[in-house]
Formats: structure tokens, sequence, C-alpha cells
């Protein structure tokens, strides 16, 4: 598939996941009223999954991370009667070669690390939720920030500047802003458009780098809605001002992508379907049994989760597909 049809097809994501035609009717969400937190009991599966390993993005200090999920760890403990584990990767990366080589079985995820993992595994990983925004919608957006007294007020200011990606292996901090930008244009690579680009590490150490004056602008996620002041209802940028490490007032954003659906909890496919039916279950249940625990694994407010299945995010497959196929054309 060409760039410029990945990216009408990309426009067209936020509406709805990809569905067969009445097959929305049988996709469950967080407000359906029939849904029910789980009974807490130890369950069949558990001989098969004696022990439920969570894999943790990086982008987010890894002390912040392990507060963050402790009690969401807990919840999981004490419903299901099985030991819960939290693994904070270093990278997206490590989070992607952890399900290859079966170290973890779930993890939330972007839709390129979700798509990096599909590929990476051989498909030994399935979607089951994706996180609905405070209006209803599940999509997010990529923006580009720049410090408020830099005198950057545009795109094309940027011109000639340094630009830090979050991680190779992010949706809105490398993937959708690079096809995006290149459909508008705006040459990527280093010394085309950008004086130069790099990797922060991740989404909080990339705005850090801004902040710090080490890169001229840096790309994040954030939900796209709400109060821009406020850092959004949801995303990396909403985070680091709870935590007092921004003020919004420090910061402008000159760029936004089109809206991103969001990316999935996922699972190992090799796991029991009845592990994965619960899984669906406590977190369909979780914002309004467990609000707290709910908003701090998400990063601030939303309605909850919406089931989803691989085909929503096959775009993205093709889209690393791709990107891999151009970096092989360049080396």
């Amino acid at each position: 598939m060409r760039r410029r049809s990945l990216l009408a097809a990309l426009s067209l994501l936020p509406a709805a996941p990809a569905m067969a035609s009445g097959e929305a009717a049988r996709r469950r969400r967080s407000a359906d009223p029939d849904i029910v937190f789980p009974a807490p009991g130890r369950r069949a599966w558990a001989v098969q999954v004696p022990q439920i390993r969570i894999g943790l993005l990086g982008g987010e200090n890894e002390a912040d991370r392990l507060g963050r999920f402790g009690p969401y760890r807990d919840l999981l403990a004490a419903t299901f009667g099985v030991e819960v584990r939290l693994f904070a990767a270093a990278d997206f990366a490590g989070v992607v070669q952890a399900f290859s080589a079966r170290q973890i079985e779930m993890a939330g995820m972007g839709p390129s690390g979700y798509a990096a993992a599909f590929m990476d595994s051989n498909g030994n990983v399935e979607p089951l939720l994706t996180t609905e925004e405070a209006d209803g919608s599940i999509s997010y957006v990529s923006v580009m920030v720049v410090r408020r007294d830099s005198g950057i007020t545009s795109l094309e200011q940027m011109r000639g500047r340094s630009l830090a990606w979050a991680d190779p292996n992010s949706t809105s901090g490398y993937l959708i802003p690079r096809f995006q930008l290149r459909a508008q244009g705006i040459g990527v690579e280093p010394g085309q458009f950008f004086g130069r680009t790099g990797f922060a590490g991740g989404h909080e150490q990339a705005v850090v780098a801004v902040l710090n004056r080490q890169y001229d602008a840096a790309v994040t996620w954030a939900s796209g809605i709400g109060e821009e002041s406020e850092g959004f209802t949801r995303g990396n940028l909403r985070a680091m001002v709870e935590k007092g490490l921004l003020d919004m007032r420090d910061l402008r954003v000159i760029w936004r992508s089109e809206p991103i659906l969001n990316g999935p909890l996922t699972v190992r496919r090799d796991l029991p379907e009845a592990f994965k039916e619960d899984m669906r279950l406590f977190h369909l249940a979780l914002p309004r049994a467990y609000p707290a625990i709910y908003r701090q694994i998400e990063r601030g407010a939303g309605t909850g989760y919406r089931e989803v299945t691989h085909a929503d995010y096959e775009l993205f497959v093709r889209m690393r597909q791709e990107e891999a196929a151009a970096r092989r054309r360049r080396s």
C-alpha cells in the first residue's frame, strides 16, 4: 500500500474500529449496563497461568510506573488468586521482545508497539480492548511541542531546528508523525527539513529534553480533547502536569496529527481463552468498580474500554512493514 493510501485510511480510524455489518452490537463497552466486575476466586486457567506478568512500556521513570500500577497489580492478584508481577521495560522494544520470548502475558501498548509485537512474535499476540476517551471516542493525537519562549509558533519555523522522537516503537512519538509530516511534504530524515533528529528514550524524556533546551521540539501523545492549558484530559502531557514535572505555560503545541486509533490491551494469543475473557471483563468493569485505579493506569480521565480485534490494527502492521522496507532500501 502506498503511503498516501495508508494516510487516507488512517484518517478514517477514529470513527470506529473496522467491523463487519452487525458486529458493532457485539463489541462490549465499559458503559454497557450489564458489565459486572468478576467475582473473586482462583480460576481453572491458573493451572496454565500461575502468574500474570505485565509489561509496562517505557517513557516514564521506573519508580513512577511501578507506583501507578501497584494498586492495579494488587487488585488483579486479589481478584484471581494468582501472583501478579510488573516488568518495567527500559524502552518500548523491551515489551515487544518480552512478548516474543513468552516472558509476559499482558501489556497495554500503542498501535505501533502492538504491530511490532505481532510481527516479532509471528502473530502470537492478540488485542482485547482499547481505551475510550472522555467524549466516548477511541482516538488520540500526536502533538509537537516547543518551549513557549523559543519564538517558534508554527511548524514552518522548525526548518533547520532539532526534533526529538520519543521511541522508535512509539506510534505517536515516531511512526505517525513521520508518515503524516512526509504526507505534508516535509522530509523527516536529518538535514531534509529538521536540522537534527534523535530519540529521547520515551515520551516523558522527550518533553524534558525540550524543557532543558536539548531539542527545539518533541512529539508526544495526548487525548487531543479537553483544555490544552491542563495537558488535555489524558496523555503524557497531562501526566507530567499532575506529577508536577510540567507547567503547560512553558510549552506551545505547534502541530497535531490526524486522530490515531487508541492502542490495545494486548495478551499472548497462546493463552487460554478463559483467561482472555476474564481480562476483558476485569478491565471493562474497572472504571466503575475502581475508578481511582482506572485513572492511575490510564493517566487521566476517560469513559472506559471497548473491545477490539486484530483487524482494527492491521493498518499499523502494514505501516511498520513499509517503514522496515524503507530502512532496508536506505541501508
